[in-house]
């Protein structure tokens, strides 16, 4: 049965205020939490505005364009008087212990897909009680987490990420603007307390101080968002990721409480489970857009995430990656080549014993000579 069929078969919908209806159809529509703010500016938009100037979002341009109505909803939407702000859990349970790490939002379907889908039929429920409404989903100028912090849906960790009692660090944030006049919930009092340990599990220092973040430094941006090369100063610190980092998100201990989304679209896929980071460098375009169809990661595209698994290759790799290796330096795309030359010496340099070295030394000589490996 359609989502939205669900929602309007609730039980008697005429004894329920307007403000209960929307809680009302949030859970019938599959959203973990709804709460509500009054459309007004956004409490933090002149400490956005100082971010900004001082380029602290480097070259995500799309952020610092219009900020004054990124910053006020009105702007946006003149008819808004509330702002409808929605949770949806998107924690798996246990992480795989595979040879690389990939965000957890981005184990299963881009959650844009679902969400956008449950906030559009949702707002034509809302039609019926009067409302105009204008969905986002990470996707428009709204500051979401001002609004979150307004309507007590959890509150803003010295990360900058939002935090929740119940969800922990791991869900997503949506919201409603909407013509319809509903009672503000109040703010929730923030709750990190005197804790740090955000601060102390970024491996770059990108949270330079409690609630004020540098994407110059974020792996998540460098990985994810930035489209040149990974600085050299930050690739050993990247690891083992290939997909955004969750370290700030995963020592936040608010997560102890955190229960496995029902969500089965937002489940890992197989590869992040069962992928080796060779198996990644022997994808062509249309096998990178087939492997990573209706994922955040495909947004990426192949040269950017060939980048991060050359540099992750590089800090984790063995004599065996080599040949993988050497087939992307030869690869035509320089972003993709660079990186795989820069991995090889960093394998190279760690293969520097006498038996590392023969076995080294072994697999180059067997790629050379076409006995190169396959991809399972």
């Amino acid at each position: 049965m359609p989502e939205s069929s669900r929602a309007r078969n609730t039980t008697s919908p005429a004894e329920l205020d307007p403000k209960e209806r929307v809680r009302e159809l949030a859970q019938a529509h599959g959203f973990d939490e709804c709460r509500i703010a009054r459309a007004a500016p956004a409490a933090h938009a002149e400490a956005y505005q100082e971010w900004l100037a001082e380029g602290r979002h480097g070259d995500l341009d799309w952020m610092a364009r219009d900020p004054k109505r990124r910053s006020d909803p009105r702007l946006v939407f003149p008819a808004a008087k509330s702002v409808i702000v929605l949770a949806t859990n998107y924690f798996q349970g246990r992480a795989p212990n595979p040879e690389f790490k990939i965000a957890r939002y981005a184990w299963g379907d881009d959650y844009h897909d679902l969400v956008k889908k449950r906030l559009k039929a949702m707002a034509r429920d809302l039609e019926s009680l009067g409302g105009q409404q204008r969905v986002y989903c990470d996707t428009g100028p709204i500051l979401e987490r001002d609004f979150a912090n307004e309507a007590g849906l959890g509150w803003s960790g010295k990360s900058t990420l939002q935090l929740h009692r119940r969800l922990g660090t791991w869900f997503f944030l949506s919201e409603i603007l909407t013509s319809l006049e509903l009672a503000p919930d109040s703010p929730e009092r923030n709750k990190c307390g005197k804790c740090t340990a955000c601060i102390t599990a970024c491996p770059t220092g990108a949270i330079t101080e409690p609630h004020k973040l540098d994407a110059r430094r974020c792996l998540s941006y460098f990985t994810i968002e930035h489209k040149g090369p990974i600085p050299e100063e930050f690739r050993r610190a990247m690891g083992d990721r290939i997909y955004g980092c969750d370290d700030c998100l995963t020592a936040c201990p608010w997560n102890r409480f955190a229960q496995a989304s029902r969500e089965a679209s937002l489940q890992a896929r197989e590869y992040v489970h069962d992928w080796k980071l060779r198996d990644f460098l022997a994808l062509s375009d249309a096998e990178f857009r087939t492997l990573f169809r209706k994922s955040p990661i495909k947004r990426t595209k192949r040269s950017r995430f060939l980048r991060n698994v050359c540099v992750a290759l590089g800090n984790t790799g063995r004599a065996q990656d080599l040949p993988a290796l050497e087939r992307a330096a030869a690869e035509p795309d320089p972003l993709i080549a660079e990186h795989a030359r820069w991995a090889i010496q960093e394998i190279q340099n760690r293969c520097s014993d006498s038996s590392s070295h023969t076995k080294l030394q072994n697999s180059l000589e067997e790629w050379r000579e076409g006995g190169v490996e396959k991809r399972r």
